[in-house]
């Protein structure tokens, strides 16, 4: 019952992370030129700043649901009656996942700096903009990398390749031979 409810809570909280992270992109993408960490020279500063408070305040729903795919997923992994020794997509979607999470509390940290400073600092667009493609230029790309990863985990699910097949009395002599 513990590992359907953290299986819910992981698809749940994954749907809103990955979706925030998406739209996040896309929002904070519209001041950029095209292929560039360039800004678009004729932005009105209220848009722009505007657009940062945007990326502020999705940040911190990011942020809380990947905190929440985090955790159900440890307990999902504790309680399930899944074998990762079968299941290998499950192990492979597990490493995956739990080896960006230093790239991950990294990139948290610049988005409550930008959080911060959209509700506690200054509306100094020079400051805004430093955070922003400090954040987008964070680890040489690794976030990227990671959004990857975090694409193919989703892929892994749902086709569960490297899936050992079960033993049976049916089982054709030779098929599984040890």
């Amino acid at each position: 019952m513990i590992a359907r409810i953290s299986l819910a809570a992981v698809c749940v909280a994954g749907i809103c992370w990955l979706g925030g992270v998406n739209i996040r992109a896309v929002i904070g993408f519209d001041l950029l030129q095209m292929g560039t960490l360039d800004f678009k020279p004729n932005v009105h500063p209220y848009v722009e700043r505007t657009v940062f408070s945007l990326i502020a305040q999705s940040s911190l729903v990011v942020d809380i649901a990947y905190v929440a795919v985090w955790v159900s997923g440890l307990v999902f992994l504790r309680t399930t009656g899944l074998s990762l020794k079968e299941n290998g997509w499950l192990l492979m979607s597990a490493i995956l996942f739990y080896l960006f999470t230093p790239v991950e509390v990294y990139t948290m940290v610049l988005d409550a700096k930008m959080w911060l400073l959209d509700h506690v600092g200054s509306n100094d667009l020079v400051e805004f903009r430093k955070l922003f493609i400090h954040r987008l230029a964070a680890l040489a790309g690794v976030p990227m990398i990671a959004l990857l990863s975090y694409y193919s985990i989703v892929c892994l699910a749902v086709f569960q390749p490297m899936k050992t097949p079960p033993i049976s009395d049916e089982t054709p002599p030779g098929y599984l031979a040890s």
